[in-house]
Order: C-alpha cells, then structure tokens, then sequence
C-alpha cells in the first residue's frame, strides 16, 4: 500500500493490499500465531541472520502478523517504518535503552503518564541514566536550560496523561535539530487520526497501542514509528536481546481496531467536548481541563497541533480527596479504572492510583492534585454520560 493512500484507507487496507490478500486468500490480516519460521536453505537462514536479505527469522525478532501492523502505523504516522512492542511501556524503554547509555541523560517534560515518570525517575537510574526535568515544558527557554553536553534523548507526551499539557512540538522538534538531539513523541491520546508528530519535525512516536489503536480493552501492545535505519537498529539489537516483543494476537487485535480509529476518534473527541463544557458550569467543579476548551493554557498549541481533541480530559472536584472519591464512587456508566481510550467511559483518580508511587511533592510538580479525576469519554450517547456525572456530583458536599 503506497503512501499516496489517504489515511482512512491506509487504517484499512495499508500493509496488506490486493496482493497481500491473494497470497493469504483472505480479506482479513491473517492472524499467524507462530514463533518459528521454516528456512528455504542453509545458505539463505545465514542470509537472513546476518541481515543480508529481509524475512521471518524468528518470533521474537518478527512475524507475519506483526509485520502488516507495523507497516500499517508506519504509513499512518507517516514514517519509514515501525516495531510493535508488547506495551506502550515497552516502547519508549526500547527507545531509550537504544539511544542512552550509562553516563548520559534523557531531558523530558515532567507532565508524563506516572509509569513514564517512574521509569525515568527510578529505573533508567539503575542503568546509569539521569533524567532532567522540565518543569514548565510550556516555555521553549525551560527546554534549553535543561538540555547538557550528556543530553541524547529529548521526550515529550502530548495531551499528557493525566493534566493534559500540551505542547508546541514544532518549537521543541526546531530545538532538538539545533541541538542534534533525537526527539520522542508520545502521541498515545491523539492517535495519527488526530496528530501526525512526523510531520513537525518529530523523529519518533511511540504509543501504547493498548488505548485507543485498540480502542476495546482487549490487548497489550505499543509500537515505535521512526526512520528505518532506527527500527531495523532497534529490532536487532535491544529488542532482539531482551524481547519485548508484542504478541501475534494482539497485533491483529489492533489492526482490527485500526478499521475503525478514525470514526472512533471523532466521536470520542465530540463527547469529550460536550461533558468538558457541562463540567466547566457545574457549581462542584473547581477546575476543567481540556485542550478543545478556549480556557486550556495551551489551548492556542492544541489548536496548531491537533486536528481533534480526544477523549481525555480531567477535572478537580470540590472536597478535596473526598468529594473526588465521592463522584468516583457514585459513578455507574463510567468504569472506575486505570484504562483509558476504549469504546466505553472511563474515569479514576490518578492522585490515589496511577500516580500515588510519585508522592506528594512529586505528583505536585506533575501537576496532579489529590481531587483530580482522569475522564476518558467513550462512545456512548453524551447526554447519558452527562447525566451519569450529574448524579455523582450530586453527592459531593459543598
């Protein structure tokens, strides 16, 4: 599938075309559960191993399966090419374990998912790896500050998760050319249906496929789209050794959701928007963050950088901890979990859950406070989630 495609027809047919489908003799992406691959000679499996010719060596490395997906993101995301991984964790450590060795430093925005921020902040560490954080990612200047000689890797997460900041990748991405540094995208919330990174000058996106390339709740998975030469270095090397492969199954699980992805996030971002504009009147509402709202600081970025807004945003409930845990508790169209970017509601507490291990000064400078709830609209009718928040509102105090 040629990248002159556009995008919702790359979503469903890209990586596996009218000849793909004859060779399978299936409409569908085969699901190829195998770990093993039978080699046509002796002299072509040394072939293979050595990296002179392209093919199937073993699960671990690649499969037919995950083959079609990550082609499929790649013409997506508009990059050469893409590894899947076994979770969105995976991939940005596959990333940065390429990149950064012992001695040297990764500069990152501090609004990041709390897993992103414990793996900077505590296990990148182990192997020898500072992290220098910025603390205002808003202001190119706070960038420059942080960046040193030992710097190799710029990381950037935007809409963040849970406070959705938002950056302004093309100021960042122009940054890290002057400073020939790599820059990584998380472009998890967004999808390429709603923001293409490449195209503003990022070298590497990475997602967890589990939210919304998924879009069900179903599966593991993240993937990494960057220039060939990268993916190829990577697969061979960290992902080789280590494995974090993603799993067949899952692989076709989110080429299944792809079908869909752009529809999905329309009607994600519409509902996001109208339960966004009901909790900025609410009288139990301290505070609405979303990027489709004109009063979201970054709100002018969001619209220079995002063709839609998603399906996350976050709120802060009057009572502090308890009348967060009180809303939570009353819900019941929302699911009160930590998941996010599927077909239904979502909602949690990210000071009490996902972001606890940070600790009070810590979850202070990200930007989570203790009466925060992470909302990611699903595909249900809005009015109904409305009223679902109408009702848990309804027993806060105050």
């Amino acid at each position: 599938m040629a990248k002159k495609h556009r995008f919702d027809t790359m979503a469903v047919k890209g990586g596996y075309g009218w000849d793909e489908q004859l060779r399978y003799r299936t409409m569908a992406p085969p699901l190829i559960q195998s770990a093993v691959f039978p080699y046509e000679s002796a002299e072509w499996a040394a072939d293979l191993y050595s990296y002179k010719i392209e093919g199937f060596a073993y699960g671990r490395i690649n499969n037919p399966t995950n083959d079609i997906f990550e082609k499929r993101m790649a013409l997506l995301e508009g990059t050469e090419a893409a590894l899947g991984t076994s979770s969105g964790m995976a991939a940005i450590f596959m990333v940065a374990h390429h990149l950064v060795q012992s001695g040297e430093e990764i500069t990152s925005s501090i609004r990041v998912y709390g897993g992103t921020q414990q793996l900077f902040a505590q296990s990148m560490p182990r192997m020898g790896i500072k992290t220098n954080w910025v603390v205002e990612p808003d202001k190119i200047e706070a960038w420059e500050k942080a960046i040193t000689p030992k710097t190799k890797l710029l990381h950037v997460e935007s809409p963040s998760n849970p406070n959705l900041f938002v950056a302004d990748i093309p100021a960042i991405a122009e940054l890290a050319k002057s400073k020939g540094l790599p820059l990584m995208i998380d472009n998890t919330i967004c999808t390429p249906a709603l923001m293409r990174p490449a195209e503003m000058g990022a070298d590497i996106i990475i997602h967890s496929a589990t939210k919304f390339i998924s879009g069900n709740a179903t599966s593991l998975s993240g993937v990494i789209c960057a220039k060939k030469e990268f993916i190829d270095h990577v697969r061979h090397i960290g992902y080789r050794n280590i494995g974090p492969s993603i799993s067949p199954f899952n692989a076709w699980l989110c080429l299944l959701g792809l079908d869909s992805l752009s529809l999905r996030m329309k009607k994600h971002s519409d509902n996001a928007m109208a339960v966004a504009k009901f909790l900025q009147k609410h009288p139990k509402i301290e505070a609405v963050s979303y990027p489709g709202l004109e009063s979201h600081p970054q709100h002018k970025a969001a619209k220079k950088t995002m063709s839609g807004y998603s399906s996350m945003l976050s709120f802060n409930v009057a009572g502090g901890l308890e009348g967060a845990r009180t809303a939570i508790d009353n819900l019941s169209i929302a699911v009160h979990t930590t998941h996010l970017g599927s077909s239904q509601t979502v909602a949690i507490q990210p000071a009490a859950t996902t972001h606890y291990q940070l600790g009070p000064e810590e979850r202070a400078k990200a930007g989570v406070p203790e009466n925060m709830i992470r909302y990611s609209a699903g595909l249900e009718d809005p009015e109904d989630l409305i009223e679902d928040l109408e009702n848990a509102l309804s027993h806060v105090k105050g």
